[in-house]
Parts: structure tokens; sequence; C-alpha cells
């Protein structure tokens, strides 16, 4: 009988550690101070795109530029990846090999101008990183504890 009771109570005890109370969390949203606003520019060649036509080679030539100024805004907001590999054989390098690659998903940027210059074609982006949060913002909220209630 002794037993049962000393296990009773270690249970109890155990117990009283664990969430025996309801509770209501409040958060707070978390806005950064500063929200930074990023600039990228996109070139291409317009002579060398392959069209039958010169106004196929144009619009080949946009394309290629906001792509291009789309992947160095990427590369600004989640960076480079680089892999380099060099082997060597009798302390002489033999191959090298180098490779980079950049992935990322980006949201609210504008094109600020599109334009031609000589033989090449040149697209300017902008993201405002303030537009970028509240887009986000919607969907995945950054919030902090404010302040925890027990009932």
């Amino acid at each position: 009988m002794m037993k049962l009771s000393c296990i009773t109570l270690v249970a109890l005890l155990l117990n009283g550690c664990s969430q025996m109370f309801d509770k209501h969390i409040e958060y707070a949203s978390v806005k950064p101070d500063a929200f930074p606003m990023l600039y990228a520019v996109g070139m291409a060649p317009i002579s060398l795109q392959p069209g039958a036509s010169d106004s196929q080679k144009i619009l080949l030539a946009m394309r290629a530029s906001k792509l291009e100024a789309y992947r160095e805004l990427a590369e600004q907001v989640y960076g480079q990846r680089i892999d380099s590999s060099n082997s060597l054989r009798a302390m002489v390098a033999g191959n090298d090999q180098f490779s980079t690659s950049v992935q990322g998903v980006i949201r609210g940027a504008k094109v600020i101008k599109t334009y031609a210059v000589d033989d090449a074609y040149i697209t300017e982006l902008e993201l405002d990183f303030e537009q970028v949060y509240h887009l986000y913002q919607n969907v995945y909220p950054r919030q902090t504890i404010k302040s925890i209630h027990y009932y």
C-alpha cells in the first residue's frame, strides 16, 4: 500500500510540472527598423540573339536582359553558391572546375527602365524591401510574444 501511495505521489508531482492551466498568448508584430532598396541591371546583346528579323532579336534581348536583372537581384538577396574543385598531380595543377548558381524567389520587383544602347538591351529593376515585408506578412507574419495570461 505504501508503494502505491509513493507512486501516486510521484505521478502527481510530475504532473504538476506539466501544463495544467489554460493560457492565452498575445502576439505583437515585429517590424524591422529599416528597409533596404535594391537595384539590379541586366544587359543582353541584340545582334547575338537568334531570330529571323531584327524585331525578334530585340524581343529576345529584352527578355534576356530582364532575366539577367532578376538573377542579379536574387544574387543580392540570397547570395551566390560557388562550387570549386582542383586536383594536383606531382605538385602541378591539373583539373580546375568552377561553377556558380543562384536560387531564390523574387517577389515585388519593379522594372524601372528598359532601353537599348548601341547593340545592347538594358533592363533596370528595383526591389523595395518594405513592399516585400508587407507581401510576406500576409502569408508568414513575423511576431513576438507580447504577453501570456494563465487561467
